[in-house]
């Protein structure tokens, strides 16, 4: 007779601070840390990021690794809230998810990103007797309407004005 399997669903806001941008995502193995941190290390001179993974098994810590102190401690609350083995967060100022996603999903051991941000992030959670993992990611809030003329207009520029587009 089989056992009759459980589980708990949650949802775990993350905090990003005002002027700062997130990458969550998956991977499979402690070395995750050291090779995120060398891709986002070398991508920029001014990148600030903290980086913290959740350890599936052995010792089950949250390691962490960065070059700013106050954004691998967000990485780590953030991370041990969560909870989700092999998940892992970068949390990051002074440059855009864009500028670095190709390096993050490079790095060899990376299997997914749930979300690269800086909007409200809720992270919906199942939890067994195994332990927890990620069903999916509330990134920002919904749509009010459908774009129009003023709207491509003005998004367009901003575009230009930022940079992003000549």
């Amino acid at each position: 007779m089989s056992k009759k399997m459980t589980h708990n669903t949650h949802l775990v806001p993350v905090e990003i601070p005002e002027g700062s941008n997130i990458i969550f995502g998956q991977t499979h193995f402690i070395k995750s840390v050291e090779d995120l941190y060398e891709a986002l290390v070398t991508s920029s001179p001014t990148l600030k990021f903290g980086i913290a993974f959740c350890e599936a098994s052995q010792e089950r810590l949250v390691r962490s690794d960065g070059n700013d102190n106050e954004l691998m401690e967000m990485a780590e609350k953030a991370a041990l809230a969560v909870g989700c083995g092999h998940s892992f967060f970068i949390f990051m100022k002074n440059g855009f998810p864009i500028n670095v996603l190709n390096r993050v999903k490079d790095v060899p051991e990376v299997c997914h990103i749930f979300c690269a941000t800086a909007n409200p992030l809720q992270v919906l959670v199942a939890e067994t007797d195994l332990g927890r993992g990620v069903l999916g990611v509330v990134d920002g809030q919904s749509p009010l309407g459908i774009e129009k003329a003023e709207h491509k207009k003005v998004r367009k520029e901003f575009l230009r004005k930022i940079g992003y587009k000549r």
